[in-house]
């Protein structure tokens, strides 16, 4: 399975700095099913200037306890922009993808750029929860409430999300695919059927998730050091051209690759 963890989606990682803790945590084997991972942000800039942080969000729903604005967060289309202030802590729980549609009665796509409270989903009061998970001492600690939540609420396997996942790790391993009809006829399925079972499963088209991750990995290696081969780079990530490559890249992020490239190694210096 391709991995789709690491720094992936975040812009500008940020390098060690006491006052931000960033930590992902595998979940137990038996709710690997539908969980990919738990994401967990803590800061402490008080007294100091608040720090944007941005990410390129993955085509999966999360579940997210922070104080009094707790919620179940479907996928976002966007560029996600997040101002840091005086000290704070999130815990998020990541869905793979298409996984959360086992947990409600209404399709992922009724989410998309959007959230609920987790009352809606769930049945469970949102701010005895939030209470629970973030008065918990440790991360370790943290993850032992959300498993159990997530264990009392466990639904039935659905065969569609591993279906799902086949299709998504495919597209990440395989950058030469660019276009939907290639990946549906790699799995035996029409375009369409394809298109309605993401819409319903994941919240975005198949394109727009090969468009993602694409962005992602770019991003990625922009953030690592310079590029010299522009064109090298667009084809490498399935793209036909450099310009469709950068017209992609900066209606997504706001800067060219070229611009990003410069900030990212400005904000490590």
């Amino acid at each position: 399975m391709p991995n789709r963890a690491g720094t992936k989606g975040i812009l500008y990682p940020i390098s060690r700095d006491e006052r931000f803790a960033f930590a992902r945590h595998p979940p137990s084997s038996d709710l690997a099913f539908w969980i990919d991972w738990y994401w967990i942000v803590r800061w402490d800039l008080a007294g100091q200037e608040p720090r944007t942080q941005e990410t390129i969000p993955h085509p999966s729903v999360n579940l997210v306890f922070e104080k009094d604005a707790s919620g179940v967060f479907g996928v976002a289309t966007r560029k996600f922009t997040r101002v840091l202030a005086d000290a704070g802590l999130v815990f998020g729980i990541k869905f793979r993808p298409g996984a959360f549609h086992s947990f409600t009665a209404s399709p992922v796509s009724d989410l998309t750029d959007s959230s609920r409270a987790i009352l809606e989903d769930f049945g469970v009061d949102d701010r005895v929860l939030e209470t629970e998970v973030l008065n918990a001492e440790s991360d370790t600690a943290m993850i032992d409430v959300v498993e159990r939540f997530l264990r009392a609420h466990t639904p039935e396997k659905d065969n569609t999300v591993v279906t799902v996942n086949s299709v998504v790790d495919y597209i990440v391993a395989h950058r030469e695919v660019t276009r939907v009809e290639e990946l549906a006829r790699q799995f035996g399925m029409s375009t369409r059927m394809l298109q309605r079972l993401f819409s319903r499963y994941v919240g975005v088209s198949p394109k727009w998730v090969i468009r993602r991750y694409r962005l992602q990995e770019a991003a990625e290696q922009l953030s690592g050091g310079a590029v010299a081969d522009w064109s090298g780079l667009a084809l490498n990530l399935g793209y036909f051209d450099q310009a469709h490559f950068i017209n992609d890249f900066r209606s997504l992020i706001g800067l060219s690759p070229a611009e990003y490239a410069r900030r990212a190694r400005s904000k490590i210096q």
